[in-house]
């Protein structure tokens, strides 16, 4: 009995140091991450939601980071509907995606919920403004449409998926090759975000 006690006691001593040094670090390591294609590559995965103000926030400094990241770490971004309710800004994330108009869509969108504080919560909504962003061959019903598609539905499902594996539970959250993760709380500040990535992810370079 006593030596079962020790044992125990002695596995939750460790699993708590453990713990704590990642926690210390600004990361955590996760469980069996998956196979990597290409060995050479490190992939940097932002999981976020549109109307999140504390991703608002954080983009200045993940986007400096991105300007000058090396060419052998990829950086992507995910929207899982963690939330029911974000569900109508993730179809509108992986909508622009299919069409072809991430890079134009993704800051302004941003900008018109937290800066210019436009209602932007239901597909009729969002895609009324995605129509009025004059991109060519984009109007609202194709927006709509789009939004409302097999494809990006296949995307969330994947989405949904990764933050399964990944134990995301709350954003902005950063996973570095699938095998750490960081955030604001782990990691101390946005900045702190940054400087585990930079540890974690050019160290192969």
């Amino acid at each position: 009995m006593i030596k079962k006690f020790l044992q125990a006691a002695l596995f939750v001593f460790a699993f708590s140091t453990f713990s704590s040094t990642s926690h210390a670090q600004g990361y955590e390591e996760l469980p069996n991450p998956p196979k990597k294609a290409d060995e050479s590559r490190v992939e940097v995965l932002e999981y976020f939601w549109f109307g999140c103000p504390h991703c608002y926030a954080f983009e200045p400094t993940i986007n400096g980071w991105a300007a000058t990241k090396p060419d052998h770490v990829d950086f992507v971004r995910e929207a899982p509907p963690l939330n029911p309710a974000w569900t109508p800004h993730s179809q509108a994330y992986y909508a622009s995606q299919v069409l072809g108009i991430q890079e134009e869509f993704f800051e302004p969108f941003f900008n018109a919920i937290h800066k210019e504080k436009k209602r932007l919560a239901s597909p009729k909504q969002i895609s009324k403004w995605a129509g009025s962003l004059g991109l060519e061959g984009i109007d609202e019903d194709k927006f709509l449409k789009t939004m409302k598609s097999f494809a990006v539905d296949a995307k969330i499902r994947r989405s949904m998926e990764m933050a399964r594996q990944d134990a995301i539970n709350s954003v902005p959250s950063v996973v570095i090759d699938r095998k750490y993760k960081t955030s604001g709380s782990m990691a101390g500040s946005n900045e702190g975000v940054v400087d585990v990535i930079r540890k974690l992810s050019e160290k192969k370079s």
